[in-house]
């Protein structure tokens, strides 16, 4: 793999660079509920008395919602930001609005400010997959691999067609734990799953003829 392969993989998932609108759209629709109706929100008794997965939800604090996406999908952060800290005020017992806000937290680079977002998701819900895939993605960044894989891999086993683990599984194991036959597992679990990412096709291409290149070397030695 050339070093520049891997920093523009990198830089894909790191830092604001990998909060480009098209992206953002993607892990915002698929990770974190576009609606807090749709939001997974398993803990028990909320602060007003009613369980928390069965309350009706306003229409007005519907509309905020999707406003708050919205502005994420078109890159305006800071009102995105704005927005969902408005319906956590109301709302606080959504997980999907926390974790939309570590995703914002990260963009700008505070980590702490995600830790913080991320862990109120989890208390909330402690299965809530894009949750456990931003701690994962948080750890990674931290350069703490093997719990990033342990944040991934309870975010596949809440979810197992949460496409977005999977594919940060592939770049972990790929590019920091060297494991390229998990790797390409991941790789072509995440295409399985509906993606038609011509960025991993290439990469599934690219790593079937490493692993058969170590193969051969390796029956070479022996």
């Amino acid at each position: 793999m050339s070093l520049q392969r891997s920093t523009k993989k990198q830089v894909s998932m790191t830092g604001p660079g990998w909060l480009a609108p098209v992206a953002l759209l993607a892990v915002v629709l698929a990770g974190c509920g576009t609606t807090p109706g749709k939001d997974k929100a398993s803990a028990g008794i909320g602060p007003d008395g009613q369980p928390i997965d069965t309350r009706v939800i306003p229409p007005r604090a519907q509309t905020l919602y999707e406003q708050a996406v919205a502005s994420m999908a078109s890159g305006d952060f800071l009102d995105a930001q704005l927005r969902f800290q408005e319906f956590l005020l109301q709302y606080p017992t959504f997980p999907g609005a926390h974790v939309n806000l570590a995703i914002i937290y990260a963009g700008n680079g505070d980590d702490l400010g995600a830790e913080n977002s991320i862990t109120d998701a989890l208390i909330l819900d402690p299965e809530h997959p894009a949750a456990l895939n931003q701690l994962g993605m948080l750890q990674r960044r931290q350069g703490k691999f093997n719990e990033a894989e342990s944040a991934y891999t309870k975010a596949i086993k809440a979810d197992p067609d949460y496409k977005l683990a999977h594919y940060n599984l592939g770049v972990l194991n790929e590019l920091y734990l060297q494991r390229l036959d998990i790797a390409l597992q991941h790789y072509e679990h995440y295409q399985a799953l509906g993606s038609s990412d011509k960025k991993v096709e290439k990469w599934i291409a690219d790593l079937k003829r490493r692993i058969e290149s170590n193969r051969r070397t390796a029956n070479v030695t022996e």
